[in-house]
């Protein structure tokens, strides 16, 4: 239906998750935070983190990091403020524990919404980065927060323990990350078989992924490290034939997956609705949402003012695409089911039942809205990657593979290491793609291409 409708499927999905949860009859479903975070979350994320084009990513790097720290601390504290001036019952350290929870934008959300955007490459990179990297600062943040709200009266972590929070977080993660990533690639350099590398690939984001978590590390942090790590040298690990499988694999779990947990966001939300005394949530669930778009665009408009695109121009269409792609979704909802039902004192968790139905009415009202309108938007902005170019780029890299296919086939004939009927077969097929272009229109568009 979503294909038909060409809308995204994880925001029908969502949709549909909610009118079965609405049905009659139909039990509360209820998952537990771990099974999310350690049986769906890792494959996901690393699926995200191998698309990312690292060369992009250095281009696109000190945004991403002003945005994935800067602008997750301001919209913590904003929806904290916010949830304390509307509810005042809700002490401020458990509204910011709320306010960590959906700081963030969610790589899987993210990545499985702008898969269906023709962005140009720069713009697609550094929203799928923006929503990889702000993971370890918004989960920092969200652990200090309920140490302070479990703590209580007796206080939390001070300043120098929080860096080191942040430190062994999101650093440590990263190294394990890292030497996950190396070890694999030394794995699968000695590797022909395909079934075993297909596995090897299966395995390493839950690898990384635990490996951090027994370490107390960050374990998207981890997988993101190695996922980043794989993905720039997956060229040279592998041949072509390996990767194509792995890709196949990865293509299908990725697919169950998101439209299992999407399904599943929708689902948990009537729960969780039925489970408090009254309906007040609504406006607060409202407003927190507001806040977060309120706070990204005012946070993103000093970036149009300082930058500017080729030719001189602002770069509004593109800071209005990032700021609408801002969406929540897998990351939090495994967060805020992981908020404790208890302070260290033994005392109920405040108001931890709102905290969770606002977070995930907050989770659906980006999933639904911003998932629906997204395209169309992109659209009408008319940011979106020129066709022409695509193809043009498409038809060069086409004929690059022909002429190099036909010059190593002479090659072959020559040391008669092929016959010569299969090499005369080849190359007449090869022929009229290697000489699609002429060399003036060939030269020509290499040159619009690296412009």
């Amino acid at each position: 239906m979503a294909t038909r409708l060409r809308v995204p499927a994880p925001s029908l999905l969502v949709v549909a998750g909610i009118g079965v949860g609405l049905l009659p009859g139909v039990p509360a479903v209820s998952v537990s935070p771990e099974l999310v975070s350690l049986l769906v979350l890792p494959p996901l994320i690393y699926a995200a983190s191998i698309d990312v084009a690292v060369p992009e990513l250095r281009a696109v790097l000190r945004p991403v990091v002003v945005l994935a720290v800067g602008l997750v601390l301001v919209s913590a504290f904003a929806v904290a403020v916010v949830v304390r001036h509307l509810v005042p019952e809700v002490p401020f350290a458990a509204a910011l524990v709320l306010g960590a929870v959906l700081a963030s934008t969610d790589p899987v959300a993210v990545s499985a919404l702008a898969r269906r955007l023709q962005l140009p490459p720069r713009l697609l990179t550094l929203v799928q980065s923006e929503s990889l990297f702000n993971d370890a600062t918004s989960l920092v943040l969200f652990r200090v927060a309920v140490s302070v709200a479990v703590a209580g009266a007796s206080g939390g972590p001070g300043p120098l323990g929080i860096a080191g929070q942040f430190v062994l977080l999101g650093g440590g993660g990263a190294l394990i990350g890292l030497a996950v990533g190396v070890a694999v690639a030394y794995l699968r350099r000695r590797t022909e078989d395909a079934v075993l590398e297909t596995l090897i690939a299966l395995i390493t984001p839950y690898a990384a992924f635990v490996l951090a978590e027994l370490a107390h590390a960050s374990g998207v942090t981890a997988v993101v490290a190695a996922g980043l790590w794989l993905g720039s040298r997956g060229v040279r690990l592998t041949s072509g034939t390996v990767r194509l499988q792995v890709e196949t694999v990865y293509s299908v779990l990725v697919f169950l997956l998101e439209s299992v947990v999407f399904a599943v966001i929708g689902l948990q939300l009537p729960g969780l609705v039925r489970a408090l005394p009254d309906a007040g949530f609504v406006g607060v669930a409202l407003a927190v949402t507001g806040v977060l778009l309120l706070t990204r665009i005012l946070f993103l408009i000093p970036f149009g003012l300082v930058r500017a695109e080729p030719g001189g121009r602002r770069p509004w269409p593109s800071l209005a695409v990032v700021w609408w792609a801002g969406a929540r979704g897998v990351v939090p909802l495994a967060a805020a089911l992981s908020i404790p039902e208890t302070t260290a004192g033994g005392a109920p968790f405040p108001e931890r039942d709102l905290l969770l139905v606002l977070a995930a009415s907050c989770i659906v009202l980006t999933l639904v809205v911003q998932g629906f309108t997204l395209q169309p938007f992109v659209r009408r902005l008319g940011v979106t990657d020129d066709p022409a170019r695509t193809a043009a780029e498409e038809a060069l890299a086409r004929h690059a593979a022909a002429v190099a296919a036909r010059d190593r086939l002479r090659e072959l004939l020559h040391a008669e290491a092929v016959p010569s009927f299969v090499a005369d077969g080849m190359l007449r097929t090869l022929d009229p793609h290697s000489n699609y272009f002429d060399k003036e229109e060939f030269d020509e568009m290499k040159t619009d291409q690296r412009s």
